[in-house]
């Protein structure tokens, strides 16, 4: 099984609704051996559930998140994730400070999977939940296709 944890500031808004988002595709599309968890790189919402914002998105998409709380990534989990992805440059600061460098190959920002490289707006602050979601779609779309070739290579 390869395992992949999305990452964020807080673990409420960004990395959850790829953690479900990404889950749901591979779902849908009769993957098996690929599962996906999220954390943040931060303490600030630990044990919070997630923000409505993106649970409204995934409630419309159908998609049970009821049991998500939020919680901080570990260095335990560099070992045991194969892919660590990360919403912004930010994040990706974040995860180098906590891990260490034998892990900076695990490391990615998920839009860096498109042909279109960018960071994804944390909607905390832009308050653009919509833009926020079709970012993340995107980047799991790419994640998939990298995936398909990476794994079954």
């Amino acid at each position: 099984m390869y395992k992949i944890l999305f990452v964020c500031h807080g673990n409420i808004c960004r990395s959850p609704m790829a953690e479900f988002v990404f889950n749901d595709l591979v779902k849908k599309r009769g993957i098996s051996d690929v599962t996906a968890e999220s954390a943040a790189t931060s303490t600030e919402e630990i044990g919070n559930g997630v923000h409505r914002g993106t649970a409204a998105i995934l409630r419309r998409l159908g998609i049970d998140y009821s049991a998500k709380r939020a919680r901080q990534i570990t260095r335990a989990d560099f070992d045991k994730f194969d892919l660590i992805v990360g919403m912004d440059t930010a994040n990706i600061r974040n995860l180098q400070r906590i891990s260490t460098k034998q892990f900076d190959n695990k490391i990615h920002r998920l839009l860096d999977f498109t042909d279109n490289p960018r960071d994804i707006s944390d909607p905390w602050y832009t308050g653009d939940f919509e833009s926020t979601y079709r970012d993340v779609l995107e980047g799991c779309e790419g994640l998939i296709k990298w995936l398909s070739g990476f794994l079954h290579s």
